[in-house]
Formats: C-alpha cells, sequence, structure tokens
C-alpha cells in the first residue's frame, strides 16, 4: 500500500471496494482481526480458519488494490471515508441494519464515504426520511416542501436519496429553508446521478452531506438503489412516504423501516391518484401512520408527549429573545446589509438593534464586514 496515507486508511478503502456492499463476512473478518490485518489476509487469499466465506465475496476484486486513488478521488471533490473506527460513525443507528436479514440485502455498511461537512451521527441522531415516487403530482411536491421546510425549521435533517421528484422536492426546500440535508446515493459519490441534479448535489454537498457505501467512479444500478434504500431508513428516526404507487422504491424504503423498527408515517392523497396508492394501502393496513403537517411527522420520533413543534436538534439561535431573533431573521442569508436596513426589515429602532447585534456577534451569530452586518459562517 502507498505511504500517501495512514495504513489503516489505506486498509478500509481496500475493504471498502473488495467485495459488493453490504459484505457481513467481510465485516466479521474486520471485527475479528482489525482492518490492515482482514485487508492483507484477503489480498494473500490467507484468511484465518472459519473465515473462508470471505474469499468466494472477494474472489473477482482482490486483486485490484485502488484505495489511494479511491482516497485521493474523494479527496479532490472534498469527501472522506468514515469507518466504523471513527468518532462519527452512527453505530447506533446503523446496529438494527446488523440483524436484520442479509440475505434481503441487509447488513451494516463496512464504510461509508460522505462528501459534506454534516457528521454522520449529527444527522443520525435528530433527522427524518422524506422520499415519494419519482413521477411526483403537483400535490406531492406542495406536500414535500411543506414538510421539508418545517422540518428544518424544527431542526431536524431530512435524508433522501437525492432522485427525481418527492426527494428532488424535499433537498430543495430544506437548502431554500437553510437547513440540513442529505442524499444517500447508489453509486460514487464522486457521481452526479441524476445528471440534471448536479447543482442540487453540489448545493447538498455544501451544507448538509452526500453519503454512498460505494466507492469512487462506482455507477448506478438497480440492485444498488434496493441497497441503498436500507440507510435511508436507518441513518433516520423515522420515514415519512408522501407518495408511492402500488409497487415503487418508497415503498421497499418503507419496508426497510418496518423491519428495522423505525416509524413510518405516510401522506394521504386524493383517491384518485395512482401515486398516493402505495400510502393509502400502508395506513389502511395499520403500517404506517397518517401525516399530514410538521407536527404529525415531528411526532413520530417524539412520541411521548415530545412531538410538539420545537422538540427537534438545539439550534444556535435558540436561547435568543424576540427581539434578538427577529434582528437576527432580517438579516439575509448571503451578503451583508447595514444597521438602517435591518431595523427596518425588524421593525424594530436603531438602539434595539445594535444591541441585539452586540449580543450576536458575541455568540457568534453575526459579524460585521466592512461596516456590513451578514449571518456568521462558522
Amino acid at each position: 500500500m502507498s505511504g500517501k496515507y495512514p495504513s489503516e486508511l489505506t486498509a478500509w478503502a481496500y475493504l471498502a471496494r473488495v467485495a459488493e456492499p453490504p459484505c457481513a463476512d467481510v465485516i466479521t473478518l474486520v471485527d475479528q482481526v482489525g482492518a490492515v490485518d482482514a485487508a492483507s489476509a484477503i489480498r494473500e487469499r490467507a484468511v484465518p480458519d472459519g473465515h473462508e466465506p470471505v474469499l468466494a465475496a472477494t474472489a473477482a476484486r482482490y486483486e485490484s488494490d485502488r484505495a489511494t486513488e479511491d482516497l485521493d478521488a474523494a479527496a479532490a471533490i472534498g469527501a472522506r471515508l468514515v469507518t466504523r473506527s471513527d468518532p462519527e460513525w452512527p453505530a447506533w443507528s446503523l446496529l438494527a441494519l446488523g440483524q436484520a436479514d442479509t440475505a434481503a440485502r441487509g447488513g451494516e455498511p463496512l464504510a461509508l464515504w460522505v462528501r459534506g461537512p454534516a457528521r454522520l451521527d449529527d444527522l443520525a441522531a435528530a433527522s427524518i426520511a422524506l422520499i415519494g415516487s419519482r413521477a411526483a403530482s403537483s400535490y406531492g411536491g406542495h406536500v414535500t416542501q411543506m414538510l421539508a421546510s418545517g422540518l428544518s425549521g424544527e431542526g431536524f435533517a431530512v435524508i433522501s436519496g437525492g432522485a427525481f421528484g418527492i426527494d428532488g422536492v424535499a433537498h430543495r426546500a430544506v437548502v431554500a429553508a437553510g437547513g440540513v440535508t442529505a442524499a444517500v446515493m447508489a453509486c460514487g459519490i464522486d457521481r452526479d446521478y441524476p445528471a440534471a441534479h448536479s447543482a442540487l448535489l453540489a448545493e447538498i454537498a455544501r451544507t448538509g452531506a452526500i453519503i454512498s457505501e460505494y466507492p469512487p467512479g462506482t455507477t448506478a444500478a438497480k440492485h444498488r438503489f434496493l441497497t441503498r434504500n436500507r440507510l435511508v431508513a436507518s441513518l433516520s428516526g423515522a420515514t415519512v412516504v408522501v407518495e408511492a404507487g402500488r409497487r415503487s422504491g418508497a415503498a421497499n424504503t418503507a419496508a426497510w423501516a418496518r423491519k428495522l423498527g423505525r416509524p413510518l408515517g405516510a401522506v394521504p392523497g386524493p383517491v384518485t391518484s395512482a401515486t398516493s396508492v402505495g400510502c393509502h394501502r400502508m395506513i389502511a393496513d395499520g403500517l404506517a401512520v397518517l401525516v399530514s403537517d410538521v407536527a404529525s411527522a415531528v411526532n413520530l420520533v417524539r412520541p411521548d408527549g415530545g412531538g410538539d413543534i420545537g422538540r427537534g436538534r438545539v439550534k444556535r439561535t435558540d436561547g435568543l429573545s424576540a427581539e434578538q431573533l427577529r434582528v437576527h431573521d432580517a438579516i439575509p442569508g448571503r451578503g451583508g446589509v447595514g444597521i438602517q436596513e435591518i431595523a427596518f426589515a425588524a421593525g424594530l429602532e436603531v438602539p434595539v438593534v445594535r444591541a441585539a447585534l452586540a449580543r450576536l456577534d458575541i455568540d457568534g451569530l453575526v459579524e460585521n464586514v466592512g461596516g456590513q452586518w451578514r449571518l456568521a459562517t462558522g
């Protein structure tokens, strides 16, 4: 292995490509002997007794060591490889996958490639998945936008699959609201799929996260979408299906949520809509809770009286007075403004605005650049 990266990291990168994920046999070997020794054993075809199945799982790829190339490709786009030994690994959220039926594409991921600043453990701590049909109706798009922006405002990250339709609407709504969203992909994190979402994916990567267990350069494939769906369900505290046909990828993700014991919600639609048939069936069969607004979505993850709005992830603006919050909200997301403009937008007197800005500046929420106030970027 190259000395460009730590030996343990290159071992993880080699292991992340050597078998089609998820591969429980590779994970078992790593858990027993560690990543470095596991990589050596697979490469040399000399695994410990009892681990012979890993040889079959890696037979097609063991001679191809692209660890350095994969890590270079990730670094070039600001991405990283997060492994089971890293502090941000969401072990608790992924634990249920280790107990699921591996024959049905279950099992925990060995490692995850992540592009973007959002940490996996933070995402898993307070997130809800919004999923649905690629052929979304105008009704489905409207409801998705309402739910996504509302959940974002309450401090929840929104997880989806980056696809056309409901997924794309959910991601865009969160980005527009200044929240955090994550797209779990069925291809490498360096590939824009679908290509028409390249700008959206770049924006998600700037503020949230693009996640994949497939190494850089991996192309999308049908079986990888089905495998990907389990990660959407496991990384989320709950899953809400906005629209789903009789047979759809969204229904598959919903099935994973149920299998993993995660709360499942579904949005009812017009009885004449083919894109709501799946949601109606889930609700009628008692498989999903009816979700009609942000509060009912939040209640999926805060059922013990904590479903009230405002019980999501702690936000930096929590604890501000009403006037300080008005001043903060009067500053645009991009660019700077003067005190007079802030006072006009907030409807407050200039002395009050000055006092509020002083507090916000101390708290690191705003900064003054050349006499113009703007939201802090840190």
